[in-house]
């Protein structure tokens, strides 16, 4: 059975030097053949306290190293748990994967603009969506543009990873809702100064891992894992979302410079990196709520994030 380190050191089969690439693929094997009934609760955490234990397993050497690690990333791709039996009995026709297959998803030059139209929000009346689809990946990030047409000089730009639970729904366990509202308006105000604003809105749902998974990683937060933790006890990164994509759409759209508003400095790097020049760093931060104070807690003190 092909799982990631992290999920691997969970259940005490990896070491210590395993466990610093959480991502990585660990092979293991079990006394007997793995039925799908017993393969269940080693991909899936949330079954821990229901199987605590498990095996014997050990871990067996892997010499398809390339496929595996594109195996797992293609699984964190779909929204899946990153676990697969390997060779399994009756499992269907087989699909060729090569490793490479990851890498075509990845180039972020098959990005293009795909439809756009006028879209007037709440927050102001002169506002536009465009639509971005790549020919390797089905997901349609979207970009909206306050007040290009009037403004001029480095747009306010917000990079927002979609969130139904906080977008949508109003979820207290997080800040994204009140932070895309407060980013919508910010942008807004700019216009009345001469300046626009810019909102990449990703579809990477729970940092790049999918709403299921997240779902998931929520049932552990439950359990007291933070979300760092959580994450990692599922296998799957705690950070996954693909920044490079938004410097694609910048481009697409015209901006190679920018006023970005983040707390978190990966963002800073990954755009800078990608060539976007960012003049200034505007701190975005709302206030906490009795739900969010440990996820906002964990962001500052595990993931990085920046006092404004």
């Amino acid at each position: 059975m092909l799982i990631s380190a992290a999920r691997a050191t969970t259940l005490k089969l990896a070491n210590q030097r395993d466990a610093a690439i959480p991502h990585a693929p660990v092979l293991i094997e079990g006394a007997e053949p793995f039925a799908l009934d017993m393969a269940r609760p080693i991909a899936d955490p949330a079954l821990d306290l229901r199987h605590p234990l498990k095996g014997p397993f050990r871990a067996a050497a892997l010499e398809w190293q390339d496929i595996a690690l594109a195996a797992l990333e293609l699984a964190r791709i779909a929204g899946i748990l990153p676990a697969f039996l390997v060779d399994p009995a009756d499992a269907g026709e087989p699909q060729i994967l090569e490793a490479s297959d990851v890498e075509a998803r990845a180039d972020t030059g098959l990005l293009q603009i795909a439809s756009r139209a006028k879209l007037p929000i709440t927050a102001s009346e002169d506002a536009e969506l465009v639509a971005f689809r790549s020919t390797e990946d089905m997901r349609e990030h979207v970009a909206l543009l306050i007040g290009r047409d009037k403004g001029s000089g480095t747009p306010l730009v917000r990079l927002h990873s979609e969130c139904l639970t906080g977008d949508v729904l109003g979820s207290l366990k997080c800040d994204c809702g009140p932070q895309l509202d407060a980013a919508l308006h910010a942008m807004a105000k700019a216009t009345e100064s001469g300046g626009w604003g810019l909102l990449l809105y990703l579809r990477q749902e729970g940092r790049g891992i999918g709403l299921i998974n997240k779902m998931r990683a929520y049932q552990l937060q439950d359990q007291g894992f933070d979300t760092v933790e959580a994450n990692q006890r599922l296998g799957l990164p705690d950070e996954a979302r693909d920044f490079p994509v938004a410097a694609r759409m910048l481009e697409l759209v015209g901006v190679d410079a920018i006023r970005l508003m983040t707390n978190n400095p990966a963002k800073v790097d990954a755009l800078t990196n990608a060539g976007v020049t960012i003049e200034e760093r505007v701190p975005h931060q709302l206030p906490d709520n009795p739900f969010n104070v440990r996820y906002l807690a964990t962001k500052r003190d595990r993931s990085g994030h920046l006092l404004p």
